[in-house]
């Protein structure tokens, strides 16, 4: 089955909590095997990887069922149920969800927080209570990578909007930043510029002497044009008439099956790179686009409050 959303999760919490004081990591480990999830959607990970979906479907189920005064928490990480939770209970719900929370005073004041005041220190907290399954960090997250998808798109637009030559030096350094080239960075990768190049449009030294070297490959191409695997036995032989043993070809648009499948039995180490993970790479290392913002996430520092 596949991992239940957060929301499905709070009756399932709701009644660990009835047992007595319960520990959260232990109510995921029990709900976990209730559930009969396997080994992959137990580990399953959040994309920071450093949180299984599941546990952080459990913890935002509690949470929510804490701000509904059903469950109270008495310690850290652990948690009961209160004379409202077991109020509920009784009445044998089939389901607990947002719009079933909503029907208590203390959830509604949670997600329509406001403070009295000037207009200028005025606070003010909508929480969107809907029938999404997915939790805030779920949606935070597949927002940024919503963001980032268009800001990766308006970069292939804008370098299939630039020059050859501002293409190939485009490569050359986000490879140097990447760490190629090693200690001399600032001299260790070049353009071999669009006449007499052999197939060739950059190359990045390895070590100081360069005895060990990437060769490039760059095709500015639109989307839908896709590389061939002519282009890419060509590319080979331009590495056999240079005696390199490996080379890097990168495309704004993408490579065919068989382009992939020749760059895979030829005898020399020929990388791939499209579009997509060449404007993924140029995010990761900030190259042409900037940090416009930063969000900082919080939560309770738990030793703080240990007497």
């Amino acid at each position: 089955m596949s991992i239940p959303d957060y929301q499905s999760l709070m009756l399932p919490v709701l009644k660990a909590a009835a047992k007595g004081e319960v520990r959260i990591g232990a109510v995921v480990d029990e709900l976990a095997d209730q559930l009969q999830l396997n080994s992959e959607e137990k580990a399953a990970l959040l994309p920071s990887g450093k949180q299984t979906i599941f546990s952080n479907r459990v913890h935002w189920a509690k949470s929510y069922l804490s701000k509904a005064q059903l469950v109270e928490l008495t310690r850290r990480a652990h948690f009961t149920i209160t004379p409202l939770g077991r109020s509920v209970l009784e009445k044998n719900p089939t389901a607990i969800d947002n719009h079933f929370l909503d029907q208590f005073e203390g959830f509604r004041q949670f997600r329509e927080r406001s403070t009295d005041g000037d207009s200028e220190t005025v606070v003010s907290v909508e929480l969107p209570v809907t029938d999404t399954k997915q939790t805030p960090d779920e949606i935070m997250r597949a927002a940024h990578q919503q963001i980032e998808s268009a800001l990766g798109q308006d970069l292939l637009d804008r370098i299939r909007n630039s020059s050859p030559d501002f293409f190939e030096r485009l490569i050359v350094n986000l490879l140097l930043s990447m760490g190629y080239g090693g200690s001399r960075a600032d001299k260790a990768g070049r353009t071999l510029g669009r006449s007499g190049d052999d197939g060739v449009d950059g190359v990045i030294d390895q070590d100081p002497l360069g005895l060990d070297r990437v060769y490039i490959q760059a095709k500015r191409y639109a989307a839908g044009n896709n590389i061939g695997p002519g282009a890419i036995r060509d590319f080979f032989g331009s590495l056999d008439r240079h005696k390199a043993s490996k080379g890097l070809f990168v495309t704004t648009s993408t490579f065919s099956p068989a382009a992939r499948e020749t760059s895979e039995f030829l005898s020399k180490r020929i990388v791939l790179l499209d579009g997509m993970q060449l404007a993924a790479l140029m995010i990761q290392q900030k190259i042409g686009c900037r940090v416009e913002d930063t969000l900082y996430i919080k939560k309770i520092d738990e030793e703080f409050f240990e007497s």
